[in-house]
């Protein structure tokens, strides 16, 4: 159904507030971060970048990729079969819209094209790619926490900011078990409300599709085996992050590796410009410099790992683009032969 002017009018507006607090976020994050920076000191360390390290980062961000796309599998294929190309390209696609587009777009396209190819129902699509973020929080809440308890330095306002994270994840993950089991409530309730019968029906639909995609997480092996990977996918982007430390000469440990992605996960929520510039060099520089690592070597880490994760979701995430536009022309050739 199209939308009505009057209804597609706040659009602009919200995108406009979302663009002014993301790029305020992004300008006062960026200040604190840089300021007082010895550039010279930055362009040195990145000069002296050791390839093989840089390299095997790639590679597990790689293999990091094609896990998660198969743990999103996981839960789509509780609607219908889905191929391993499928969630892939999907997943390339998704995670470059995130990378280079507000909003964290990126789920909206790889939605789209799971959807094109399989014909699961979007909503269905998007509740499971909702879903995943929501147990990537929730798994990055309960890591930061479990590292806290084992580190001597803590940056002091972490342990402050997890605490609201800690409390929406929870109750997301009540959401997701309860949620489903109240269908009869939820259709009850559609079936009296004072709706024209279209409308009541396009939502009911909506609302089933949502309610298939949170009980993907009901059944006991699909769930140990989204676990599994959850923890695989999670273990292998630490070592990534040591691998990367190493090839700027930062010594990174796997709890301080941890508690960085956690961070970096947990603060790329917040309203932000593509890339999440200036939100990952201040959790960079949070987390890292009590530690005892300069603010010069940390901001050149984050330059060198930004520009690793726009580099490889760029090439993966053009081919996965351009693949669906074949797709789409040859679905569209064999409609208009069929007529």
């Amino acid at each position: 159904m199209n939308p009505t002017p009057t209804a597609a009018a706040p659009r602009p507006r919200s995108k406009l507030v979302y663009w002014l607090v993301a790029l305020a976020l992004a300008g006062v994050f960026l200040y604190y971060s840089l300021r007082g920076i010895d550039w010279l000191q930055v362009w040195i360390t990145l000069k002296s970048t050791r390839l093989k390290y840089l390299a095997l980062m790639l590679i597990s961000g790689t293999g990091s990729l094609f896990l998660r796309a198969m743990r999103w599998r996981v839960l789509l294929q509780s609607g219908g079969p889905v191929g391993v190309g499928t969630a892939f390209w999907a997943t390339c696609a998704g995670y470059f819209g995130n990378n280079y587009l507000p909003a964290r777009a990126g789920e909206l396209v790889r939605t789209v094209m799971v959807d094109r190819e399989t014909g699961l129902g979007r909503m269905f699509v998007l509740t499971t790619a909702l879903a995943e973020r929501l147990s990537d929080a929730i798994t990055l809440v309960l890591l930061s926490s479990l590292v806290l308890l084992t580190l001597a330095t803590r940056p002091g306002w972490y342990g402050a900011a997890a605490k609201p994270f800690a409390i929406a994840g929870i109750c997301g993950a009540v959401g997701i078990a309860v949620f489903p089991r109240l269908e009869r409530l939820w259709k009850y309730l559609m079936a009296r409300a004072p709706l024209p019968e279209r409308l009541r029906e396009k939502v009911t639909g909506i609302l089933e599709q949502i309610l298939a995609g949170l009980r993907a997480f009901h059944d006991v092996r699909r769930l140990a085996l989204f676990a599994g990977l959850t923890c695989v996918i999670w273990s292998i982007d630490a070592v990534s992050f040591i691998m990367g430390g190493l090839s700027v000469g930062l010594s990174l440990t796997l709890p301080m590796s941890v508690l960085l992605i956690s961070g970096l996960g947990l603060g790329s929520a917040l309203p932000s410009t593509p890339g999440y510039v200036g939100i990952y060099q201040f959790v960079a520089v949070e987390v890292l410099m009590p530690f005892g690592f300069s603010r010069s070597s940390v901001i050149a880490f984050m330059v060198l790992v930004q520009a690793v994760q726009y580099g490889s979701l760029g090439i993966w995430g053009l081919l996965a683009l351009s693949r669906f536009q074949k797709d789409k022309k040859a679905m569209d050739m064999s409609t208009v032969d069929i007529k």
